[in-house]
């Protein structure tokens, strides 16, 4: 398993982590930024944990974002 940290206070909106995990990410139509699928919000900080199934996906999520705020953390 591994856990996703969003920072989503930093969030820009730029969708590159919405064309790289769509299962897992969608823009919100409020405020322009992502958000995270079943993350679960603690002092402004999102949280999930999958399985590996979903791993390449995020991580290139990650890696596409241009404000560094996606963290993959193998458990």
């Amino acid at each position: 398993m591994f856990q996703i940290l969003f920072h989503r206070k930093k969030c820009i909106g730029c969708n590159a982590c919405v064309e790289a995990a769509p299962e897992r990410w969608r823009v919100s139509k409020k405020d322009g930024r992502c958000n995270l699928i079943d993350g679960k919000e603690k002092k402004g900080i999102y949280k999930v944990m999958l399985s590996f199934d979903e791993y390449e996906q995020n991580l290139e999520a990650a890696n596409n974002c241009p404000v560094k705020v996606i963290q993959l953390t193998e458990l």
